[in-house]
């Protein structure tokens, strides 16, 4: 027997943005119910976002003691614990852990049931004995990570995100498949942790979907970290055991001690009996409208498992799209193409809006301006000068995009992003007061450069000259 529930809205996938959901509904009055087989706060909080960025600020610092030369303070070579970087990388986990926790939901009013939900009709979801009948459902279950088809892969050991920070020794060499964003930032702070470390690439080149001649910084970072960078190359086959991996790649042969497999990612819907509901789906995820909803008119869909952008962000994101478009009843577009995105290598790497190459293509003639971290104070008294800031517009100011690589690029992107997503032309940064100094002077810097041929043209000069006989 099972007990039976009638709810307003039965979520799927405790993640970001099924928590960001089901906090907001039931703090409105709704009778919320949600679904969880694993950890409380999904993938981030627990294998992507969260721990990787803690394993990189440790890896962060090893790599200042290694140069603090430059600044009148002893270089020292580090001595790597790596176990302890690992618990520092769960204690951090932990210490955010109850802000996504069973108790603080439930706390909001959700009933959170610990369990594997599957459908079981058009409006029934069923899972650790509760059939839950809801006026809505929303599927969150995120994605996991990809395993490519590759010869040997799965009779040998390997790596994902969901895995590494479960690794407690130091690789002696860690090779990585995939360089992507994951691949290239935990490549590079195992290398700065003390391991060798090799990235293979199939494409062209890493990063491939940012602008390249940034990359292009990011990549001699890496190199001078001592990661090996192989691209263009197909893997095509894999062998061996733990602490003795062999990568075939083409006429390659590459042997280390432990792999790390970060080629992508994949929605999960296995389980879940979406064809009961009517919910139609693809290898990219469920099948969404420009309002997030599914096939079924009751059933809805976000974050990664919608076929979108998988980012924490973006997840976030669609819980404010579903609470505007099931709770208020409001009109509600899913405009997730403006959402930035951001490689947190050293230096990092963001984007907002449309590439070069892509603003090109899109709207064929458009004016690119570029600043320069060498020429920014801040920078130079920190002793780090990488970097750049690339702004795409219309020949009217209209922002199409923005690319900055260098110290911080995460946090610079943000108003770029909010200038995208408000319509704003770019006479907007030159508005601002911008403190000094600091590294935020790049995008007024940029800003300002837009204008320099136009207000230091010999037009402009001869009105000034003209303007001076009223002196």
């Amino acid at each position: 027997m099972s007990d039976k529930i009638k709810a307003d809205l039965c979520i799927i996938g405790a993640g970001s943005g099924g928590l960001s959901l089901a906090a907001g509904a039931a703090q409105l009055g709704r009778k919320v119910v949600l679904f969880e087989e694993g950890e409380m706060g999904g993938d981030c909080l627990n294998t992507g976002c969260v721990p990787s960025k803690a394993f990189i600020a440790a890896a962060a610092r090893a790599h200042a003691m290694r140069h603090a030369g430059k600044f009148g303070v002893a270089s020292v070579e580090p001595e790597i614990d790596f176990a302890a970087v690992m618990d520092h990388v769960h204690d951090v986990i932990a210490t955010i852990a109850p802000v996504d926790s069973q108790e603080r939901f439930e706390g909001f009013g959700v009933r959170v049931i610990r369990a594997h939900a599957r459908f079981t009709g058009e409006r029934m979801v069923e899972g650790g004995g509760f059939i839950v009948r809801a006026k809505h459902i929303v599927i969150a279950t995120g994605s996991k990570p990809a395993a490519p088809p590759i010869e040997g892969l799965a009779q040998t050991p390997f790596l994902t995100n969901e895995t590494i920070f479960q690794n407690r020794t130091k690789p002696g060499h860690l090779i990585v498949i995939g360089g992507g964003p994951i691949g290239v930032e935990l490549a590079q702070a195992h290398a700065r942790l003390g391991a060798d470390a090799t990235i293979i690439e199939g494409g062209p080149s890493i990063l491939g979907k940012d602008d390249p001649e940034l990359v292009d910084i990011v990549r001699a970072q890496l190199a001078d970290d001592g990661v090996r960078i192989i691209e263009g190359a197909k893997v095509d086959a894999v062998s061996g055991d733990e602490d003795a991996i062999t990568v075939r790649a083409g006429q390659q042969t590459i042997t280390g001690t432990h792999l790390l497999v970060a080629a992508g990612r994949t929605p999960t819907v296995e389980g879940l009996n979406l064809e009961a509901a009517g919910v139609e789906y693809d290898r990219r995820g469920v099948k969404v409208d420009a309002s997030l909803r599914t096939t079924n008119p009751r059933i809805y869909a976000m974050g990664d498992v919608a076929g979108g952008r998988q980012f924490t962000h973006v997840a976030g994101y669609h819980a404010s799209v579903l609470v505007r478009k099931i709770l208020f009843k409001a009109p509600a577009k899913n405009n997730e193409h403006l959402a930035p995105w951001v490689t947190y290598a050293d230096p990092e790497l963001a984007q907002a809006g449309l590439t070069e190459s892509e603003a090109r293509e899109k709207h064929g003639d458009v004016k690119v301006v570029r600043w320069q971290a060498d020429e920014n104070d801040r920078a130079q008294a920190e002793r780090d000068t990488r970097g750049l800031i690339k702004v795409m517009t219309a020949k009217n100011g209209e922002i199409l995009g923005a690319s900055i690589v260098g110290k911080g690029a995460g946090d610079l992107i943000q108003p770029w992003a909010y200038a995208l997503a408000n319509g704003q032309k770019i006479k907007s940064f030159t508005n601002y007061i911008a403190p000094y100094p600091t590294r935020g002077e790049l995008s007024k810097r940029a800003a300002g450069a837009w204008y320099t041929p136009a207000l230091f043209s010999a037009r402009t000069r001869k009105l000034v000259s003209l303007l001076s006989i009223f002196d």
